[in-house]
């Protein structure tokens, strides 16, 4: 199994300048192979952001040789199916992380975590409210642990009935905000350490039910800026 991505700008999925290709020599049924590329594609390229922005096409094709000459997958029960399929998760999740990390003028990797929301979607509204915010990702770049900006995408987010007393904020493994406010045991150097990684992890706990999702993104700087700013069509 092997793949290949394009995709540095003007990334989020939903029409953006992004392809991505995997290709592997299993024999593999159509209906199982759409299977397949939907369910990798939810949970790679579909959660990712450069910065939020879009161009006139996306894709991410998945492609079946059938080469190895062994049996055809020809359904969710085959021995073979969660083998390949998490193979194609593996690959199709390092590609689009990697075009996170060769985002434009990118100089950090950030993971965002929401777990504990009602269902999927509304994780993904948080995640991805954090994650295309310009003031969280300059925030990034300048390594502040800025709770403010933090805390306003949560609740810009669109959950009405959120209960603010009962969302935690992590940076890392920093509880950072908790109960409505400062946690108790937050100390500003302790934000600012993970702060200044390349690679920093963000995690809001929900606390009002058991779903979960992750998306990865990148911070906004001024070679971002410089770039867009000097490209013409």
């Amino acid at each position: 199994m092997t793949g290949i991505a394009k995709g540095a700008g003007m990334i989020r999925p939903d029409m953006a300048t992004m392809l991505g290709f995997v290709a592997t020599d299993a024999a593999v049924d159509m209906e199982v192979l759409q299977h397949i590329v939907e369910y990798a594609a939810a949970r790679s390229f579909n959660r990712v952001s450069v910065d939020g922005d879009t161009s006139t096409n996306d894709s991410f094709v998945l492609i079946a040789t059938g080469a190895s000459g062994a049996p055809t997958v020809d359904g969710m029960d085959h021995p073979g199916f969660a083998a390949l399929r998490d193979a194609v998760l593996e690959v199709s999740r390092w590609l689009a992380q990697a075009i996170v990390r060769d985002g434009e003028g990118a100089t950090k990797f950030i993971t965002v975590h929401v777990e504990k929301g009602r269902d999927e979607a509304e994780c993904c509204g948080v995640a991805y409210a954090i994650a295309h915010s310009p003031l969280v990702k300059t925030a990034f770049f300048a390594s502040d642990p800025n709770l403010g900006r933090l805390l306003a995408a949560v609740g810009n987010a669109g959950i009405r009935d959120l209960d603010v007393e009962s969302v935690e904020l992590y940076l890392d493994d920093v509880l950072v905000s908790s109960r409505g406010g400062r946690a108790p045991g937050y100390r500003e150097e302790d934000g600012r350490r993970v702060m200044q990684k390349d690679e920093i992890g963000v995690r809001v706990v929900l606390n009002r039910g058991e779903a979960e999702t992750t998306v990865w993104t990148c911070d906004l700087s001024r070679d971002y800026v410089t770039i867009n700013a000097e490209y013409r069509t």
